[in-house]
């Protein structure tokens, strides 16, 4: 469930269903990943955007041969644009700075308005899609959008559960991907933000989400807002296969945040357990996974965000 790297897993080139194919639009010649992916509808009015992040270090392209959520949102009249955040597990400065430009360009592209979007990532882009989607409540005149809505897919929302689950995870030294990955992101954390105990209001400004603190923190941005986390929720899978319990899932954080944002009178706040057990395109069970989203019942709610 913890956030997993992308090397090895990149895809390249992949058109998608129903004929139509991405374009690929470059904003910022001057920058890596300094382009998105856009699958535009044959509607000649858009009914609004879905913005969609993939994981940690993975390339906008990973994003289509995971889920078919762009081909519903095809025939549903919404763009869809990929964006890749990069080796980033947070929406700090270089990564706001990248999306606000990729989404300025949207907007002046598609003759889009700043209130027609929704955004959304799988793992560490649905972290930085939730800080983002605060980001944009939180200094509005900054923002270039106003999103509808926003969206998780077993992503970590707490910054300070998942450097402990890091030291957890290497202490443990039970799977070598989950060490690999737990040294690899806790030494660029260290290197770019630091350790949240030395650190803390670095954590304390980048995390969407701190289960810790007795008052609120960053989610009361998201209190009017929808609000959707997915999370295939299969502790025997992972017992057996990765020897972590539900304290190491990602589900946990999340779970409570939805908790506060009811409490807050947030009612368009949801956890969304998976219909259906994580699968990725290679054939193989991962509980996390792009999969475990109903991409119909996703697109349903997207459109009544959008009208609402």
């Amino acid at each position: 469930m913890k956030i997993s790297l992308s090397i090895g897993l990149l895809f390249f080139g992949f058109s998608v269903a129903f004929g139509q194919n991405y374009e690929k639009i470059i904003f910022n010649s001057k920058i890596d990943d300094g382009y998105y992916l856009a699958v535009v509808p044959e509607s000649k009015e858009l009914s609004g955007v879905l913005v969609l992040l993939p994981g940690f270090g993975q390339k906008a392209e990973s994003i289509f041969p995971e889920t078919k959520i762009h081909n519903v949102a095809y025939l549903h009249g919404i763009l869809t644009i990929a964006i890749a955040g990069g080796r980033k597990l947070y929406a700090d400065d270089e990564v706001v700075s990248r999306l606000n430009a990729a989404l300025e360009h949207v907007k002046e592209k598609y003759n889009v308005d700043r209130d027609k979007f929704f955004i959304g990532g799988f793992s560490a882009g649905g972290t930085i899609s939730l800080r983002y989607a605060e980001y944009c409540f939180e200094k509005p005149a900054e923002a270039p959008i106003e999103p509808q809505g926003v969206f998780s897919v077993d992503s970590p929302v707490d910054l300070f559960n998942i450097w402990a689950y890091f030291q957890r995870e290497i202490r443990k030294n039970y799977s070598e991907a989950g060490v690999g990955e737990a040294n690899f992101v806790s030494e660029i954390m260290l290197r770019e933000i630091g350790d949240p105990v030395n650190n803390k209001e670095n954590y304390d400004r980048l995390t969407p989400f701190n289960a810790d603190l007795k008052g609120v923190g960053n989610e009361k941005y998201l209190k009017n807002t929808n609000v959707r986390v997915y999370h295939d929720v299969d502790i025997v899978w992972q017992l057996q296969n990765r020897r972590r319990s539900l304290f190491d899932s990602n589900a946990l954080a999340a779970s409570e945040m939805i908790n506060r944002l009811l409490l807050m009178g947030n009612d368009k706040a949801e956890f969304m357990p998976a219909k259906q057990p994580g699968y990725r395109s290679a054939g193989f069970r991962h509980p996390h996974s792009w999969s475990i989203v109903d991409e119909v019942e996703l697109l349903q709610w997207v459109k009544g965000g959008l009208q609402d």
